[in-house]
């Protein structure tokens, strides 16, 4: 390890192979030549203690999941670190991420996900519809449609069905959805997923954001149609790297 490189810290459990996923990201994306080389990270998962934030966001509860996330994040502020990610896209959503921004401590850097995605778009090139793939939650919030339409780029959402029937449950379904069977993801939930993709393709989006961490497990690949994807949780990767290395 660099000397000076802050210790990263990843809030775990939301979902869990999603942080294991970004773990992945970090150091795939680091130019290290040595274990020593590597950036200090620690994760923290104790999902028992953290709501689903789709429901928080759909009233199926009032309890807001963010309380619980600075609590993690509390926890690792203490171990030593110093620059934070949540990987999940919904958690971002302002309702929650900003009790979370409330109730953590200052001396930490949140990394805002949504930002980052928004962020990298814009430097890419022209672009002008992306379509968004994520949780009901994710959709609902608005989060990022609001974040880019300062950008002037118009966010596109699967139809109501296809989000209902498919994108939702390849997530949350019990018998075959990615947070029940992560490791391998079910075949009919990487179809699933790809059939949304391709609707999106259909309807204009010239890429596609993968904005939930449990997605980018079952679309490995680069496009779908032509149409690049664009992966949250490689993004967020890049910027804790970035962060972590910073001066």
């Amino acid at each position: 390890m660099i000397m000076g490189n802050k210790m990263i810290g990843i809030v775990g459990g939301v979902g869990s192979y999603a942080g294991l996923d970004l773990i992945r990201k970090i150091y795939d994306h680091t130019d290290a030549r040595s274990d020593q080389e590597h950036l200090p990270v620690s994760m923290l998962s104790v999902p028992h203690t953290i709501g689903d934030r789709t429901e928080y966001l759909l009233g199926v509860t009032d309890v807001n999941p963010g309380r619980s996330i600075a609590g993690v994040i509390t926890t690792l502020v203490s171990q030593g670190a110093e620059v934070i990610g949540i990987p999940c896209n919904t958690a971002h959503a302002s309702s929650i991420y900003d009790v979370i921004l409330e109730m953590s401590p200052d001396n930490c850097k949140i990394i805002h996900m949504i930002e980052e995605v928004a962020r990298e778009i814009v430097s890419s090139g022209a672009v002008s519809k992306i379509g968004l793939l994520g949780t009901t939650g994710t959709l609902s919030s608005d989060i990022y449609k609001d974040t880019l339409a300062g950008y002037g780029i118009e966010v596109i959402y699967p139809s109501a069905d296809i989000q209902s029937l498919f994108v939702h449950p390849a997530i949350y379904h019990h018998d075959y959805g990615i947070k029940v069977y992560s490791n391998p993801v079910i075949t009919k939930a990487r179809d699933d997923l790809f059939m949304a993709a391709s609707y999106l393709s259909r309807k204009g989006a010239e890429a596609i954001i993968l904005g939930c961490t449990e997605i980018p497990l079952a679309l490995t690949e680069g496009a779908i149609d032509d149409v690049p994807l664009i992966d949250a949780t490689t993004l967020l990767a890049k910027a804790l790297i970035r962060e972590s290395q910073a001066a």
